[in-house]
């Protein structure tokens, strides 16, 4: 059903159809950040593309795919959280790992702070990773084999 109302809402004054987008321009570049309500994570006074995170993660050796989410956290505000599906399903990659890997990437600030291995990721119909559903069953689930960054301890909690 058409409806002209809930259409004409969907586009700017200018025509141009309202994504929910997040982007900077850099010179005459446009850089896409991310969708302004999942890809945008706020951490410790930070605003941090998940999907920087995402690609970097994704650069590991054993990762054959990534997903990063904004996980809530007291302290933080949210915490970055990571879920892998790694090339082989007999490697292993814990968070340290993953930290190491990162810093020379990525600023202390977008390190994460949480990981989970999984054997697959979640996918839509249009092979989209449904980010609310991650964050939900992987990381607020309580799952024992979230592995978890201590500040204090400069350890990975398992």
């Amino acid at each position: 059903m058409y409806e002209p109302e809930a259409t004409r809402r969907a586009f700017d004054k200018e025509g141009f159809y309202k994504t929910g987008d997040i982007a900077r321009q850099e010179g005459g570049l446009y850089y896409i950040e991310g969708r302004s309500a999942i890809d945008i994570i706020k951490s410790g006074g930070y605003k941090i593309s998940a999907l920087d995170v995402e690609a970097e993660v994704s650069s590991h050796p054993k990762v054959s795919e990534a997903i990063v989410v904004g996980i809530d956290d007291e302290e933080f505000g949210q915490r970055i959280a990571a879920a892998v599906v790694l090339h082989l399903a007999s490697d292993t990659l814990t968070l340290a790992d993953v930290r190491e890997w990162l810093r020379s990437r990525l600023s202390n600030y977008k390190l994460p702070s949480m990981l989970r291995v999984v054997p697959e990721l979640p996918k839509t119909p249009t092979f989209k990773v449904p980010k609310a559903l991650i964050k939900k069953e992987l990381f607020e689930s309580g799952h024992p084999d979230v592995q978890t960054w201590s500040r204090s301890k400069r350890t990975a909690k398992l």
